[in-house]
């Protein structure tokens, strides 16, 4: 389970002919970052099918068994035989996480209130983020923190020797926080509290829940969530069939609505509420997305899409659909080329601290594209073009910088199957850390991407 830096893989996505298939998307990274996790901490074993075995969720995996957890592929499954809570061992070299912000921020909450030192690295990308969103609360519960200027990494932790429980009001809509300090609660006695202003993904409640955690969300009638988390409670390792990632599944849904003729069934799509403010805005703008046959598979919301090429309309999206779709906005931006009018997406400052200033990469990838867009403080507004006439590279110079951040590779190669001119990619071996499976799946639809 090793990491290293790739070099970069140009690639170009061309116009392509009508897109036609019945896929099934990898496991969602989220609930597959936690099932590693979760597992690794819990007494017995753990055994997940549907695991993402993309670079970033590797890397947590990784993490684990650096502090005890025995993993091991048998099959098609992941079997995971953890320590029992509040017995992970200090780990002998630092943890390194590439480009796993997820995973990385995750572990620290898991880790933070543990009686030893504990070192956190990452790649370039992941060591221009800022963490002190998640090491602040962690220094509420007496842990010590060093770390380069504005809380990057490489990050050391080592936690008191007696952690005290905190009620946390959560500063921004960020499920990597909320998730952070329930997870510090772990091995903390006492009630861990976290007050979250608006809901966001609420794969760690559920999952704790599954595991055996003592937790209880309370929602107020203005819509903010109180959760309750006992601490030092026991966990027991579960089965876990992940379902399909739904920002995975963000970009064959946007390339089948954007290449003319397309029809393309997406199988096992994850459709938690918290997940599913795409697949909502593109109905909105008149996207033909079907969603058929419904059901539950561990506690999840799950479903096929059937997805035909649309003509697509200009919408202002709401702000506070923002947390539902934050790492969507790029493809969304994408899709918007295509419609007819103007698209709005306000609310989008949590953008900036993504594995790059995502707002920024979009903005800048559109413009050398031909897309007449104008980017904000934390707003990006889109007037489209229908039917992609004069987007593309103008030049053989006009190469999208992707900033080694996956999301923003696989948005413009989608881009380029629908507009005039090939959409060039600085790089297309970063699309490893979410979505292996990508070039191949979308060429098997009939999409032409080539690496160079």
């Amino acid at each position: 389970m090793g990491h290293a830096e790739t070099p970069l893989c140009p690639a170009t996505g061309s116009k392509s002919e009508a897109l036609k298939g019945d896929i099934r998307i990898p496991g969602d990274k989220s609930i597959s970052h936690r099932s590693f996790m979760f597992g690794g901490l819990a007494s017995g074993e753990t055994r997940i099918t549907g695991l993402l075995e993309g670079e970033d969720v590797i890397a947590t995996g990784r993490a684990m068994q650096a502090m005890g957890a025995v993993i091991s592929k048998q099959g098609d499954a992941w079997v995971v035989r953890g320590v029992g809570n509040g017995c992970l061992l200090a780990p002998e070299a630092p943890l390194d996480f590439g480009n796993a912000g997820t995973g990385c921020r995750l572990t620290m909450g898991l880790v933070g209130p543990y009686d030893f030192t504990s070192t956190f690295i990452g790649d370039a990308s992941l060591s221009r983020r800022p963490m002190g969103r998640v090491l602040d609360p962690l220094r509420q519960m007496g842990v010590q923190v060093t770390s380069e200027p504005d809380d990057r990494l490489p990050v050391t932790l080592h936690g008191p020797r007696a952690p005290a429980p905190i009620s946390y009001r959560v500063p921004m809509a960020s499920a990597q926080v909320k998730s952070a300090v329930l997870l510090a609660g772990l091995n903390v006695p006492g009630i861990t509290t976290v007050i979250e202003p608006v809901m966001t993904r609420d794969h760690t409640e559920k999952m704790l829940t599954g595991f055996g955690a003592i937790l209880e969300v309370e929602t107020g009638a203005d819509g903010v969530r109180t959760i309750r988390l006992e601490g030092r409670g026991t966990l027991t390792g579960q089965t876990i069939d992940v379902p399909g990632d739904p920002s995975s599944t963000a970009f064959p849904l946007v390339a089948a609505l954007i290449v003319p003729g397309s029809d393309v069934m997406i199988r096992n799509v994850l459709m938690n509420e918290t997940r599913t403010g795409l697949i909502l805005t593109l109905q909105e703008m008149g996207a033909d997305i079907g969603i058929l046959d419904p059901r539950q598979a561990g506690g999840e919301d799950v479903a096929d899409l059937r997805v035909r090429a649309s003509d697509l309309k200009g919408v202002t999206v709401p702000a506070d659909r923002a947390p539902s779709m934050i790492d969507e906005y790029p493809v969304l931006a994408v899709a918007a080329c295509f419609a007819e009018g103007e698209t709005m997406m306000p609310g989008l400052e949590e953008l900036r601290v993504k594995e790059s200033d995502r707002l920024a990469a979009v903005a800048r990838g559109l413009e050398i594209n031909g897309a007449d867009c104008t980017e904000g403080e934390d707003w990006l507004s889109v007037r489209g073009r229908p039917g992609g006439k004069g987007l593309g590279a103008v030049s053989k110079d006009a190469v999208v910088k992707t900033w080694l951040d996956h999301r923003i590779a696989m948005s413009f190669l989608v881009m380029g199957l629908a507009s005039q001119h090939p959409v060039r990619v600085d790089d297309s071996a970063i699309i490893a850390t979410s979505f292996p499976e990508f070039m191949d799946m979308m060429r098997g639809l009939g999409a032409r991407i080539d690496v160079s």
